[in-house]
């Protein structure tokens, strides 16, 4: 069940719509923000909320690369993978997160402080490669920082 916090924050959102249906991605946001990940029982809740069917919430859950439909480590990060950032060193860094925290794209660490996503386009090719952790955005990335940048997050 969706908590009391959660429904004010989702019917506020709704205010701002003309159609019930168009806070769907606020909604989602709202719960994944207060429970980390959005779970099939969340999906239904959210439904019965907006008025719409599960299959509808899911579809549009499954679409955004930043609703996760599964337990999520601490902190996310999302190296982009776009053509800019694989031309200028995505592999390496991708590759030296991956061994410095031992998980592979999909994974989460064993203490639950990180899990690696790819990300299509971050939309900072001109200082690709790219990179966020949670809300924070890297870019210009190389090898030498990434040490730097993942101790803020330990």
């Amino acid at each position: 069940m969706l908590s009391a916090t959660e429904k004010q924050e989702i019917q506020k959102e709704i205010g701002l719509y003309p159609y019930v249906q168009a806070a769907c991605i606020d909604a989602l946001k709202i719960v994944q923000e207060h429970r980390g990940w959005i779970s099939d029982d969340a999906i239904g809740d959210i439904a019965a909320e907006l008025h719409m069917s599960n299959e509808e919430v899911d579809s549009i859950a499954t679409f955004y690369t930043r609703i996760y439909r599964k337990p999520t480590g601490k902190n996310v990060i999302l190296v982009c993978d776009s053509v800019s950032c694989m031309v200028m060193g995505y592999e390496t860094i991708y590759q030296q997160i991956s061994q410095k925290l031992s998980i592979k794209f999909g994974e989460t660490t064993a203490d639950g402080k990180f899990t690696l996503l790819p990300i299509s386009c971050l939309g900072d090719c001109d200082h690709a490669p790219a990179l966020m952790i949670n809300d924070d955005h890297y870019n210009n990335v190389t090898s030498g920082t990434i040490d730097e940048i993942l101790q803020k997050y330990q």
